[in-house]
């Protein structure tokens, strides 16, 4: 696979340190951030480089020159004038030979670009984009994507009041097919708000959620804070090469109030403490993965759908408050049948309802999860036996004796804010 590194923006944002350097050659730790880019591509076998140029080019192409001092093999195409993010990749459209990775030259990133591929692959996508949730996404343009992670939707900011969005942000890294180049032209336009809202429905469009470090570093505070996180080793250990570690979470009457069969964005009801706690595991390194039974469909009391849309309204308050949740896994099923009401397709014995460990499971293979140094809190015995079966560590919180049965969980709390403080004091995220 070729990449290609848009590396031409002036930094505008940035102009007080790049009027000398072009953004890409700011330094993170004692190297240049393009030399990062370029030693991450090397380690997972992309050794043909083509680079986009403008601002500054020289100091680029001086210090990379052919990329054969990097083991890698490196061109130049230069923009006489901007392009966007789009018109100098449709420029380069001779030099490009199959699917290619577009990297950003202002994104500090660390990941498995193995694991990408090969969903890549596996989707025989057109287009795959890497997303993720952030802390912001009041402010962020969103994109919505199915269980199958085909990319459904584009919502660009401001978003209409009153609506509800699922946390998931376009990260800035693509894998895209030369399909691409019947969709774009030679003009100045970017990828993210003119292209792929426009073309979504007519390609095979995948979005890749991920918790590894993906930061756009084109402020001064952003750049500042790149470098911390660098220099702590959070962008390293982020990298799902390494392995993760989770608090997961069940939804109802742990973050919200457990009114019984929730159908409706109306009837959640999520407790006040519920975002702060949230925000104190996003900034403790571990991964917030709720885990929840929500047999309203298979009882035909909402679609999956509408389902959604109360899980979008959770997000909604989080981001709101700074938080967010890197993962959310429902079962929508339930075995019992025979009632006029259901809905019959999803009245199934299925391996992902608690107590069955089968979302753990599937979260942990998706996020490189170590589940033996990872925790479930919940507040019923389903949950218990679900993470004990998992092999993770058992938190109750919000419960009862009735309610946990003969279960036996590991660690038992009044309050998800208790419990997690038990947790971040006497297992700190390392």
């Amino acid at each position: 696979m070729q990449a290609v590194i848009l590396a031409g923006g002036q930094g505008t944002r940035l102009k007080s340190v790049t009027t000398e350097i072009p953004k890409p050659m700011l330094t993170i730790g004692e190297k240049p951030l393009l030399e990062h880019h370029v030693a991450l591509l090397k380690q997972y076998g992309i050794t043909d480089i083509i680079i986009l140029v403008n601002h500054l080019k020289e100091a680029i192409q001086d210090y990379f020159k052919d990329g054969k001092a990097h083991s890698v093999n490196i061109r130049y195409f230069e923009e006489k004038e901007p392009l966007g993010t789009v018109g100098g990749v449709k420029a380069i459209e001779q030099l490009i030979t199959g699917d290619f990775l577009l990297l950003y030259g202002d994104v500090m990133l660390s990941m498995d670009l193995n694991r990408l591929m090969t969903f890549h692959s596996e989707k025989q996508s057109d287009c795959t984009l890497v997303v993720h949730p952030n802390d912001h996404p009041y402010d962020s343009d969103l994109v919505d994507i199915d269980n199958n992670c085909r990319i459904t939707g584009f919502h660009s900011k401001p978003h209409v009041p009153g609506k509800y969005y699922r946390n998931l942000v376009n990260a800035g890294v693509y894998i895209l097919s030369k399909k691409i180049f019947n969709h774009i032209r030679q003009e100045k336009a970017d990828f993210g708000k003119n292209i792929f809202p426009a073309v979504y429905s007519k390609l095979n469009m995948f979005g890749y959620n991920t918790s590894e470090y993906l930061k756009d570093m084109g402020t001064p505070d952003r750049l500042e804070k790149v470098r911390t996180d660098f220099l702590t080793g959070k962008i390293e250990a982020r990298d799902f090469k390494n392995k993760q570690k989770a608090i997961f979470l069940d939804r109802d009457g742990v973050l919200n109030e457990d009114t019984h069969l929730i159908k409706n964005p109306d009837e959640l009801k999520i407790f006040s403490a519920t975002p702060a706690v949230i925000k104190k595991i996003n900034d403790s390194g571990y991964l917030a993965i709720v885990i929840t039974n929500q047999p309203v469909v298979a009882r035909n009391l909402c679609t999956e759908d509408e389902l959604r849309i109360i899980h979008n309204k959770l997000d909604t308050v989080l981001g709101e408050q700074h938080a967010r949740l890197d993962a959310l896994y429902y079962c929508p099923h339930h075995p019992d049948k025979g009632y006029p009401e259901e809905n019959p397709t999803y009245k199934i014995d299925c391996h992902c309802r608690k107590p069955k460990p089968g979302m753990l499971l599937v979260a942990g293979r998706d996020f490189n999860i170590d589940l033996a140094t990872s925790f479930f809190i919940g507040d019923s015995a389903r949950d218990i036996e679900a993470g004990a079966r998992a092999g993770v560590t058992t938190v109750a919180v919000n419960t009862t004796a009735e309610r946990l049965g003969n279960t036996k969980p590991d660690h038992v709390f009044t309050d998800l804010a208790t419990a997690v403080d038990f947790v971040l004091e006497n297992f700190p995220f390392h």
